[in-house]
């Protein structure tokens, strides 16, 4: 049955492609080298018509396939020379006319093997034919693949895709033989049935005149090379084996067997390295597409990454960060978020270290960025190849981090909301036209979702405020009640005060007012405060020492440090400030160890400081960059996250600043820093 099926379809295939022959010479195709093309389709017909009359293993047949080959590499030659740019022609040039030699060389071995001994033939020309002809089918697999992705023009993919076929059937053909597998007859059958399925694509590519649109992805792509690949090693593989088997003598089966493991183990170990995939990521889409990137596909994974649903997601800075780095390949990113005229460091995507920069030397980079919306390339600022601007922005910090590779500025509504700084990819190199222009779109997309977060964040803040300023209408109602109780008490008064049981009713209900209103005030003791006072000179160690000595009973409190510094302030908004961060370190500290007070002054800078300093169990950077000042989140049980928040409005409310350093197991230290008195006798 194999037999009979290979012959019917070779003549069918022949009697096809004669056809499509007789019909280029009658209709000639505008867009397609004529000449070749003719000569090729009559060749195949000539070959099939060779298989299906006299068999394939007869030297004719041989002799007619070969010329098949070359005719096709010849036409594949010339569409070479219409479809790509003058500077290219010659390399390819050069690896058409190797494949060609190949080709020549096959058909005089074929001529060969048929003139010797069937003995000197099996062991010696055979094997070599069958290596030249799978070395020759493989090389024109890769040519017709640079020929599918560069040709713009419909028609030249769908023959280009049509002759892959072709060659593919001949290389599991060939494959077989080597192997001295009995599938030769199955897959004779299969090669004449793919004969005559590609025939209507030729004629269909040579009909439609360029109105295709067929597209092989960069998946498939890969796949199939990957499989040529294999291929080839399970070839050359097996003919080492062969070569081994014959110089080996006794221990030929140890050899090979040592051979073909550490062969494999090395070739695994080649592979699984990120170096080699990013090389072979960066030489298809040179050599085999127009572009470096396939857009779509990296389109659907930004933003798959940027969508991640659920609880157990990574936050949405994170995402943002691997978005764009999966884009270059980067292993980390680091996200720069901007901040009051600055670039503070923010999070993270596998990038080394926790520990915060300086803020100030970021201040350049985010002036720089903001007006330029331009992506530093860091080698060449460490090269001194970059613009002045640009190599002047840098920080030193990013330069003399060697990972630190490139600064892409998140653009929102020409707002700098932020900037991103990618890691080096494994494979390194320098960024072009392609890579500026896709991380330019992938910022400004980023940005949009980092300023959508901040807004949505803001809303949430608000309705939270909306919340609790409900729960002080509540409040507002018991005090009401409390007055107007009073209101009544007092003027009841002035009537039964000498009656002894309205004496022993108003003592009662004054305890129980006083207790009612003690609660309210502990719940309004937090937001307690004279932010509208005017703001005047405040001895800082006398009220350190009136704040301490609230709470020695509780805990113990010291004072240390300048003891005549005097701090432009509002001095009921100080008291309150300082008393929110001495609760949370006596809250954070073990008993009996105490927290300082300490006041600093500064003259070089006309300021003065005031330090809570505490021993206990500290912070971590990731709680103090994202959630520490944020309202409404506490890392107490019960808490409202009130306290560090209110305390810098309060600190910038008397134009001071509160900022915090912290080592988890080692301590906590919060500085509020101030005007110095004497910048407001100037001002007066």
């Amino acid at each position: 049955m194999p037999a009979s099926l290979t012959i019917l379809s070779h003549a069918l295939a022949a009697l096809l492609f004669g056809a499509l022959a007789l019909g280029q010479l009658r209709h000639r195709h505008g867009g397609l080298p004529h000449a070749t093309l003719v000569t090729a389709l009559g060749a195949t017909a000539l070959w099939a018509l060779a298989v299906a009359g006299i068999g394939s293993g007869d030297v004719a047949t041989r002799l007619t396939e070969g010329a098949r080959t070359l005719a096709w590499l010849a036409f594949m030659f010339a569409l070479m020379r219409q479809e790509s740019q003058e500077a290219s022609r010659r390399g390819l040039a050069a690896v058409y006319a190797v494949c060609a030699l190949i080709g020549t060389a096959a058909i005089v071995l074929a001529v060969a093997e048929a003139a010797v001994g069937q003995a000197d033939a099996a062991t010696v020309i055979a094997p070599a034919r069958l290596a030249l002809r799978m070395l020759g089918t493989i090389t024109a697999l890769l040519l017709l693949y640079r020929i599918h992705a560069t040709s713009p023009r419909g028609e030249v993919r769908a023959v280009a895709l049509a002759l892959a076929v072709i060659f593919v059937l001949d290389l599991l053909l060939l494959a077989n033989n080597w192997t001295n597998r009995r599938w030769a007859g199955d897959l004779g059958a299969v090669r004449g049935l793919g004969m005559v399925a590609v025939a209507p694509l030729f004629g269909l590519a040579l009909q439609r005149d360029g109105e295709w649109s067929l597209q092989v992805s960069r998946r498939l792509t890969f796949g199939l090379l990957s499989a040529l690949l294999i291929g080839a090693y399970f070839a050359i593989t097996g003919l080492a084996a062969s070569l081994l088997a014959e110089v080996g003598g006794d221990r030929a089966r140890m050899v090979q067997t040592v051979f073909v493991f550490g062969t494999a183990a090395a070739l695994l170990t080649i592979v699984s390295t990120p170096w080699l995939r990013a090389t072979a990521k960066v030489l298809v889409a040179k050599h085999l597409f127009r572009h470096r990137y396939d857009y779509r596909a990296e389109w659907l994974r930004f933003n798959e990454t940027l969508g991640s649903p659920g609880e157990s997601a990574a936050p949405l800075s994170v995402r943002v960060v691997k978005a764009v780095a999966d884009v270059t390949d980067s292993p980390a990113g680091l996200l720069l978020a901007a901040r009051d005229g600055t670039l503070e460091r923010g999070a993270g995507w596998n990038w080394a270290g926790e520990e915060a920069e300086p803020v100030d030397t970021n201040a350049a980079l985010h002036v720089h960025l903001a007006a330029t919306h331009r992506i530093i390339e860091l080698d060449a600022v460490r090269a001194g190849s970059a613009s002045p601007a640009d190599a002047g922005a840098t920080p030193a910090w990013l330069l003399e981090c060697a990972d630190a590779w490139a600064i892409v500025p998140l653009v929102h509504f020409d707002r700098l909301t932020g900037a991103l700084v990618l890691a080096r990819p494994p494979l390194d190199r320098a960024l072009d036209w392609e890579d500026f222009d896709l991380l330019g779109v992938a910022g400004r997309q980023v940005a949009s979702y980092l300023a959508e977060d901040r807004a949505h964040d803001a809303l949430a803040d608000g309705r939270r405020f909306d919340e609790f300023n409900r729960r002080f209408a509540f409040i507002m109602h018991d005090l009401k009640n409390l007055v107007s109780q009073l209101t009544l008490l007092a003027r009841n008064a002035e009537r039964h005060a000498d009656n002894p049981a309205f004496r022993a009713d108003m003592v009662e209900t004054l305890r129980d007012s006083s207790q009612r209103m003690n609660k309210l005030l502990a719940r309004l003791s937090q937001h307690h405060g004279g932010r509208g006072e005017v703001l005047r000179a405040v001895p800082l160690h006398p009220l350190a020492e009136r704040i301490a000595a609230a709470r020695r009973a509780q805990h113990p409190v010291a004072v240390s440090g300048t003891a005549n510094a005097v701090a432009v302030a509002d001095a009921a908004g100080l008291e309150t400030l300082l008393g929110h961060l001495v609760q949370n370190a006596i809250e954070a500290s073990a008993v009996n160890v105490p927290v300082t007070l300490n006041i600093v002054a500064l003259p070089e800078s006309r300021q003065v400081a005031v330090e809570v300093i505490d021993a206990g169990c500290g912070m971590a950077p990731a709680f103090m960059r994202d959630q520490l000042f944020k309202p409404f989140v506490s890392s107490k049980e019960g808490g409202f996250g009130l306290g560090a928040f209110e305390a810098r409005q309060l600190a910038e409310a008397m134009g001071g600043a509160v900022s915090v350093d912290s080592r988890l197991g080692e301590g906590t230290r919060f500085r509020v820093t101030l005007r110095a008195a004497d910048e407001l006798e100037q001002a007066a």
